[in-house]
């Protein structure tokens, strides 16, 4: 094996450890097989589903429904209607309005392997917004978003690089419940979860948005992105700010120096875009 090879091979097996660790220590410890119709459908491009009434645009492959997934959500009630409402002239709900809304929710299959609902955290008047994928295991646990091992990283690159504490900032998901074994989210249960993120969103008014990962990206952007491309560069949600970036999670696995030091760049972007938003 010559020397360049080594050194590749070396780096795989070093990622690959990496990503056991992740997934143990966020109580991932097996993988459901999908057969080849269940991974074609999947796959499909977007639009194939049911993702074509998400309001915003097409939904991520991630979070396509699977052909004959069991189980559906409920429909929807008069008062998730009044949450979900995106007039210019609609009133802004409260964090609390959109909380009681949701209730003990049913509306997706994930309720039948939840602890408890992980609704959000932080200040209701954030400028920073910050949007992942879904809860993990310690998350379900805590009723909180991103207390696991890559929450204690966005603490982190929060608390430490940007200055600020964590409770200056609102954190939620894009689904409220785990997903068992931590798998992303499938169509239906974004569908379900939607008009509530919508809902947040409206509630805190942030000055920025910061999608953490492929799955927020592409739900806020209304189509599937490669977070490679997409990342560090500005998009727009309903008249907000949108800074796409890595999930904590992700700079887990990659943890490189270049991939530290171009979160933190994007983090500084939001950060003095929502100052001088405030200025202005």
């Amino acid at each position: 094996m010559d020397a360049d090879l080594a050194r590749e091979t070396r780096a795989l097996l070093a990622s690959a450890r990496a990503l056991v660790a992740e997934l143990a220590e966020e109580g991932v410890d097996s993988f459901a097989r999908r057969d080849v119709g269940e991974a074609r459908a999947a796959a499909a491009p977007s639009g194939a589903t049911d993702v074509a009434s998400v309001p915003g645009g097409g939904a991520p492959a991630e979070v396509r429904a699977a052909s004959g997934a069991p189980g559906s959500p409920r429909a929807a009630e008069p008062g998730d209607r009044f949450l979900f409402d995106s007039a210019p002239d609609a009133p802004r709900p409260t964090l609390a309005a959109v909380r009681e809304a949701i209730g003990d929710c049913t509306r997706c299959r994930l309720a039948g392997g939840r602890t408890q609902i992980v609704f959000g955290d932080g200040d209701p008047d954030a400028e920073l917004m910050f949007i992942g994928e879904g809860p993990g295991e310690q998350e379900d646990l805590q009723g909180l978003p991103f207390v696991g091992r890559a929450g204690e990283l966005l603490t982190r690159m929060i608390e430490r690089g940007l200055g600020i504490p964590r409770r200056s900032v609102y954190i939620c998901n894009i689904v409220k419940c785990r997903p068992p074994g931590n798998r992303t989210p499938l169509a239906d249960e974004v569908t379900a979860c939607r008009g509530f993120l919508d809902a947040q969103i409206a509630a805190v008014a942030p000055k920025v948005i910061v999608t953490l990962g492929k799955p927020a990206s592409s739900l806020l952007l209304g189509r599937d992105v490669p977070i490679t491309k997409v990342r560090g560069t500005w998009h727009d949600y309903r008249g907000i700010p949108v800074m796409p970036t890595y999930h904590p999670a992700f700079v887990l696995r990659q943890y490189t120096e270049e991939n530290r030091r171009l979160v933190w760049e994007d983090l500084k972007k939001a950060l003095e875009r929502a100052r001088a938003d405030r200025a202005g």
